[in-house]
């Protein structure tokens, strides 16, 4: 029962934080700005977050599950990425679904990213 009470905590977060920083950006010419924006953030962060979780001597599951599971996985939107791809291809705008497609897909940089930025701050906090 704990680990659904982080779960939808973290879900909850992660969805309103989602929800205000779509309505403030704002999305040129149809373009999905926003979407690209929020995933690739939050790529970023998951790859930081859970790299330094880990690199622990006692990760914490349960700020895993509400941080990395919840918050995260709420706050990013692999199917609305998928839908608004397609809406993009439906509607004609082909060259525009293959940058947004390309756009999303460098979330995977991103996650190396903040793997990369955790793992350089761990290292100068134990002297290597």
């Amino acid at each position: 029962m704990k680990n659904a009470a982080l779960l939808a905590a973290g879900g909850f977060f992660g969805s309103v934080a989602r929800f205000a920083l779509a309505e403030w950006i704002p999305s040129p010419e149809g373009f999905p700005f926003a979407t690209l924006l929020i995933n690739g953030l939050g790529c970023l962060f998951l790859g930081w977050f859970y790299t330094r979780e880990n690199a622990k001597k006692k990760p914490r599951s349960e700020r895993l599950l509400l941080i990395g599971t919840g918050f995260t996985g709420s706050f990013t939107t692999f199917s609305t990425f998928s839908l608004e791809t397609v809406q993009l291809f439906q509607s004609g705008a082909v060259f525009l679904g293959i940058l947004y497609l390309i756009g999303n897909l460098s979330g995977i940089c991103m996650a190396a990213l903040g793997v990369g930025l955790a793992s350089a701050k761990g290292k100068e906090e134990i002297g290597e």
